[in-house]
């Protein structure tokens, strides 16, 4: 069995093209049926802001992959300078189940995160036909680092402007000096909010705080899952999701909208309509998307899965008996 860590992902490197083309392939697999992906459970215990995620997957296709993403995540370890999230991944082999490799790394989720918005990006801009945009950003923890990061690897060239926001404020020094020239940063969420034509949420607030109804023909990508007052986007149409019974609980922003305003399973499309039958063409082109990923385990087994095949083929990580 090999271990890897955050150290060994990162001297394996960031290949943006080949993680969207792993989540699109696992999009595709899920599409087709070849997968199992038990409902995730939630762990919690005396703090109820704290959890522990239980995600199992078999993946099938041309990926042939199984295991279990077990993920904490502690908001309160920011204030003890430990990371918010903790995050393991069991491999094991789908022929026999015998454990192939164990990846002690929470930096696999967010690239898995990135990678699946990046592939929401493409499906969008492909069917707007959209030359370049303005990205905007809130929240500049690891999770909107890396989508800068994976925006300007995918889409750098079309990106106009960048926005930055934080609740507690964003050093230059942490902008990457090869981005720095088409970034700058907001004094508030409501500045990025209208000045963006992609719109990412990357946080993790205490309480919804976008209150305004989005522009016409913005993508938002709702990574947080609990950034908006459901009144500001019941009016949307074109409602995204990865998976319609994960993401319609745990108190989330289409939880809301489904029990205040009665949006339905059949009133959203998932990420594989997108991808497989290009359902963003259903849409008028100046309807906002509103996508809003729960984090779908298939995803999480797919991406760990390419990285031990890299680790095995570079020589990579530790091996133990």
């Amino acid at each position: 069995m090999i271990y890897l860590n955050d150290r060994h992902i990162r001297e394996i490197g960031m290949d943006w093209p080949r993680l969207l083309q792993t989540v699109e392939s696992v999009t595709t697999i899920i599409d087709q049926g070849d997968y199992v992906q038990p409902l995730k459970p939630y762990l919690r215990y005396r703090d109820p802001g704290n959890r522990i995620i239980a995600m199992p997957a078999f993946v099938g296709g041309g990926i042939e992959a199984a295991g279990l993403k077990w993920i904490a995540g502690f908001p309160g370890n920011r204030s003890r300078g430990l990371p918010r999230a903790h995050n393991v991944t069991i491999l094991n082999d789908p022929a026999t189940g015998a454990p192939e490799a164990i990846c002690a790394s929470s930096l696999l989720s967010i690239l898995r995160t990135a990678a699946v918005s990046g592939l929401m990006i493409r499906e969008y801009l492909a069917c707007r036909k959209v030359e370049t945009f303005r990205l905007g950003i809130v929240g500049w923890g690891p999770i909107g680092r890396h989508h800068l990061e994976m925006c300007m690897s995918l889409f750098g060239d079309r990106v106009e402007l960048v926005t930055l926001y934080d609740i507690n404020g964003i050093e230059s020094g942490s902008v990457a000096p090869s981005f720095r020239n088409k970034t700058k940063t907001a004094g508030s969420w409501k500045e990025v909010y209208r000045q963006s034509d992609i719109f990412i949420t990357c946080t993790t607030p205490e309480a919804r705080y976008i209150d305004e109804a989005p522009s016409p023909d913005m993508l938002l990508l709702n990574i947080s899952l609990r950034d908006y007052h459901p009144e500001s986007v019941k009016h949307l149409s074109a409602v995204i999701v990865d998976d319609w019974t994960e993401v319609c609980r745990e108190n989330t922003d289409i939880e809301r909208l489904h029990e205040q305003y009665g949006l339905s399973k059949e009133d959203t499309l998932t990420l594989a309509d997108v991808v497989c039958r290009e359902g963003l063409q259903a849409f008028p082109p100046n309807e906002s998307v509103f996508f809003n990923p729960m984090g779908l385990a298939a995803f999480d087994i797919g991406i760990a899965d390419y990285y031990r095949k890299e680790a095995r083929r570079l020589g990579i990580g530790k091996e133990l008996e």
